[in-house]
């Protein structure tokens, strides 16, 4: 299990690593995003550094609208465990998103008047 934090406007924040190809590991705060669909999107000017393997491109529905999104191979760490995954990759993204996907393997606890905030298993 992982604990988060509420951050600004309630946004609820995991801390993760991104693993790149050369092994580097890269510390970021992600917010978990219900709205997304998937595992993980990540803004196109933080992938020079990851090294990941391109895969496919996608059209997914944004609070924008329809975008396009390369569809990368990525691997990540939350609390220790490694994880390879689909990386949505596009413009504009302020943040590291966590998706939706994780709630179909792992229960997300969100008790606000607790300050309470987690992922496990």
């Amino acid at each position: 299990m992982i604990s988060g934090y509420f951050g600004d406007e309630d946004g609820l924040f995991f801390e993760i690593e991104l693993l790149a190809a050369d092994g580097l590991e890269l510390a970021v705060d992600a917010m978990f995003d219900t709205g997304f669909s998937g595992w993980l999107a990540i803004n196109e000017q933080d992938l020079d550094a990851l090294g990941w393997i391109y895969v496919d491109q996608q059209t997914m529905r944004t609070a924008q609208g329809d975008s396009q999104f390369d569809v990368f191979l990525g691997k990540m760490r939350i609390n220790g465990n490694e994880f390879e995954v689909p990386v949505h990759v596009g413009q504009g993204l302020s943040e590291v998103l966590l998706g939706r996907q994780w709630l179909k393997t792992h229960r997300l606890v969100v008790d606000m008047s607790s300050s309470v905030l987690t992922l496990g298993n």
